[in-house]
């Protein structure tokens, strides 16, 4: 982390991302910063951990907050704690985007609005605009979502095809306070490359075995090691049952050569370098039930 000097009017604040699951806050975060920090898939509640990503141009430094979806089902130790860390995210915040989905205004998207605070500049961001073929009926539907809260701007965005994104961040410039910037102007996360690493190998268990597993599956990397250039990486997969380990490994273990093959190749993007990886999977039983153990590698 890095405090740094600006040049007048020069300003920096936090944003954060809200939403329910899979209305592309991910997505969103990555196309913003221009890199891969928080891992996507069509399984609700794949972000468990408040992500930072951080983008600095010459005259703003802006520091987003990917926070897991808010959970309106299921009361459940995990859910508790996602839903207490995107509060707590809302109420420190500088910049709110509230992200749905165009056309779709459900009860769990009015129940994440009711957490946003009144004095907090919050920005309506309709994602997923492109998959609307008559663009005649977004300004009803953004006139409705805006019903519901004050917003400082309402813009409709493809996070995925990086529509409108450059206006999208003036509009959130406007409200960051003025400050020197937190971070170095290289830097895209505050998290470290072992934990970047273990989120990449935990979205290619949930995009290649979907529903099929529990999210009480754990990715736990067991030794990180970097010579030069090149990053040595052995990664645990911690599941419940056996019967999850062979989902994982699938046919011969294709499933599993896939998921190191994918992960292998985000991590040399996002890490710049050449990377080994082995990924072995392991039933939680014994060892791997220690809470303390979890907690020390971030998962809570």
């Amino acid at each position: 982390m890095t405090q740094t000097t600006a040049p007048y009017g020069f300003r920096c604040g936090y944003i954060a991302i809200v939403g329910r699951p899979n209305v592309g806050k991910s997505t969103l975060m990555n196309a913003l910063i221009g890199a891969k920090v928080s891992i996507t898939s069509r399984k609700a509640q794949t972000t468990r951990h408040r992500i930072t990503g951080i983008q600095t141009i010459e005259d703003a430094q802006f520091i987003y907050v990917d926070t897991p979806g808010f959970q309106t089902r299921h009361a459940n130790p995990l859910n508790k704690t996602l839903n207490k860390t995107v509060a707590n995210t809302l109420t420190a915040s500088d910049v709110i985007l509230f992200i749905v989905e165009a056309g779709s205004l459900s009860d769990a998207d009015k129940q994440v609005l009711d957490l946003v605070p009144d004095n907090v500049p919050c920005i309506l961001v309709i994602n997923k605009s492109d998959r609307i073929k008559d663009k005649a009926v977004l300004m009803p539907f953004a006139q409705q979502v805006a019903g519901l809260h004050t917003f400082t701007a309402i813009v409709p965005v493809s996070a995925k095809l990086g529509f409108q994104l450059v206006n999208l961040q003036e509009e959130i410039k406007k409200h960051l306070p003025e400050n020197a910037p937190i971070f170095g102007e290289d830097d895209i996360t505050d998290r470290s490359e072992k934990f970047l690493a273990a989120e990449i190998v935990r979205e290619k268990v949930f995009r290649l075995v979907g529903d099929e597993l529990p999210y009480t599956s754990t990715v736990l990397i067991e030794k990180f090691e970097q010579e030069g250039n090149l990053r040595r990486i052995f990664a645990a997969i911690l599941v419940e049952r056996d019967t999850h380990k062979s989902m994982i490994i699938g046919q011969k273990g294709a499933r599993l050569k896939e998921m190191s093959t994918q992960a292998r190749l985000d991590m040399e993007r996002l890490f710049g370098g050449p990377v080994y990886l082995e990924i072995w999977v392991k039933v939680k039983s014994g060892w791997a039930d220690n809470e303390a153990g979890l907690r020390a590698y971030g998962y809570e």
